[in-house]
């Protein structure tokens, strides 16, 4: 069992509705082919699995967490939608090269150190076909939770306390994403925040193209 597993479990972790920008993200990707192979890579508890089914697209997901993954077979099930999910570490995917049109990763790629955000960007970059789309958020070094908990590298800490706690989240800026993306055709990266209980949440949006 993995930390996720009891995380997932929670009510904010296993929202239905799907987050705006994903809603946003695939709309002109309906305009293309409904039948477009897409990769929610960290599904958690499947809201995105759910609504991109619905809307015609062929939608893989993968999680490290069992909970996860059950939770978005039971939501599928439920609305009689067909689903194709697999437990995998998402810095090994198992899938042959160039087989997604799009990916999406909310929430997901910042939870390792800097190097497995790499291999997750090279593995991603392995299986989207040519011109194929993604759309992934990190977290900002303006974040308040920046500097909490344990610092294990630069820019990367530990959670001590909460529902998180023992998590790892790296914490980045719009230089270190340039970096990390060379050699695809970047067509948004936006600081995206807001305060929430007098603490300012903030997040980098990032839309590109292989």
């Amino acid at each position: 069992m993995t930390q996720w597993d009891q995380i997932l479990r929670e009510e904010w972790y296993s929202q239905e509705e799907p987050d705006e920008i994903v809603v946003n993200f695939v709309a002109p990707l309906k305009k293309k082919s409904k039948r477009m192979r897409v990769l929610d890579l960290g599904c958690g508890a499947g809201r995105h699995q759910v609504y991109l089914t619905k809307q015609g697209f062929e939608a893989h997901g993968i999680d490290i967490s069992q909970t996860g993954l059950q939770l978005t077979k039971e939501r599928l099930k439920t609305q009689k939608l067909d689903g194709h999910l697999i437990r995998c570490d998402m810095k090994m995917l198992p899938y042959v090269d160039l087989c997604f049109d799009a990916v999406i990763s909310l929430h997901t790629i910042y939870h390792q150190k800097l190097k497995g955000v790499q291999e997750t960007v090279s593995e991603i970059k392995r299986v989207l076909r040519k011109k194929g789309n993604m759309l992934l958020n990190f977290l900002s070094k303006r974040t308040y939770s920046y500097g909490k908990g344990v610092e294990i590298e630069e820019n990367t800490f530990v959670e001590q306390e909460g529902t998180e706690k023992g998590v790892i989240h790296h914490f980045t800026d719009k230089e270190e994403l340039k970096h990390l993306f060379v050699g695809f055709k970047i067509d948004e990266l936006k600081l995206v925040e807001r305060e929430v209980g007098g603490k300012l949440r903030s997040r980098l949006i990032l839309v590109a193209m292989i």
